[in-house]
């Protein structure tokens, strides 16, 4: 597009500049005094053409974006979505995948908690896979350590709970609180407790942080819908969209 102007703008005044004029490299310095002016008049007249230019060049580096994050999580895909230890929920034979990356001290994660729920619900033929990606500090790291404990002691039902009541609280993460969330269920805080320092839970947690490494990600919620990743808050309807385009 710059070129197409560059070349316009200089014709339309009639120099006569040799072929090789619009190769800045071979230009005399009283040519490229020239060209340079007669660019800086064609911007000033019409600058909506660095406004096009930019939007060009935006969307072919959002394009660049989307190429490699598919070939991101084709490369990834056993870990993404069948790793063995991940919570699996909403139906577990759906014929769409969803995979969560989150933290239980994001803000948007709480918000886009929400909008999951009412896509498993309203949809029902969805398969979600929760991964367990704090980041965003001590509390984060302990609501996470508790959290895989309880799955790997108490199993998917009890984790979905805790899960459920971590992304419904605003209040101070602790041993505390957790406990508390714990014998509302019925589950045995002790045991939940003891088992939150062991070699099982430190791996699966260093193990997704090395996969959101390899992914890319840096930030929470991040969503994998199928071979496309979606970094950021999707509301509902959005969501919904995306997953009617994957099954069109």
């Amino acid at each position: 597009m710059i070129r197409r102007f560059a070349t316009t703008s200089v014709l339309a005044l009639g120099l006569a500049l040799p072929a090789h004029a619009l190769d800045l490299t071979q230009m005399t310095p009283e040519e490229r005094d020239i060209f340079r002016e007669e660019v800086r008049a064609f911007l000033l007249e019409d600058p909506q053409v660095i406004m096009d230019a930019v939007a060009v060049l935006e969307q072919r580096q959002q394009q660049a974006q989307l190429q490699a994050d598919l070939s991101l999580v084709s490369d990834n895909a056993g870990d993404i979505f069948d790793d063995g230890y991940s919570f699996v929920g909403g139906n577990p034979d759906g014929d769409i995948t969803l995979v969560e990356f989150l933290d239980y001290r994001c803000g948007f994660c709480k918000r886009a908690h929400n909008e999951v729920a009412k896509l498993l619900e309203t949809d029902g033929n969805i398969r979600l896979v929760v991964k367990e990606f704090p980041i965003l500090g001590e509390q984060s790291m302990l609501a996470s350590r508790y959290a895989v404990a309880t799955k790997q002691i108490a199993g998917g039902d009890a984790y979905k709970a805790l899960n459920d009541a971590l992304m419904a609280s605003n209040g101070e993460v602790n041993l505390r609180t957790l406990n508390r969330m714990a014998s509302t269920f019925g589950l045995d805080s002790d045991a939940i407790q003891a088992r939150m320092g062991s070699t099982e839970v430190t791996e699966e947690i260093q193990r997704t942080h090395a996969l959101a490494q390899r992914l890319q990600i840096t930030g929470t919620p991040t969503f994998v819908l199928q071979d496309e990743l979606l970094r950021g808050y999707l509301p509902y309807d959005q969501m919904q969209a995306l997953v009617d385009e994957k099954r069109g």
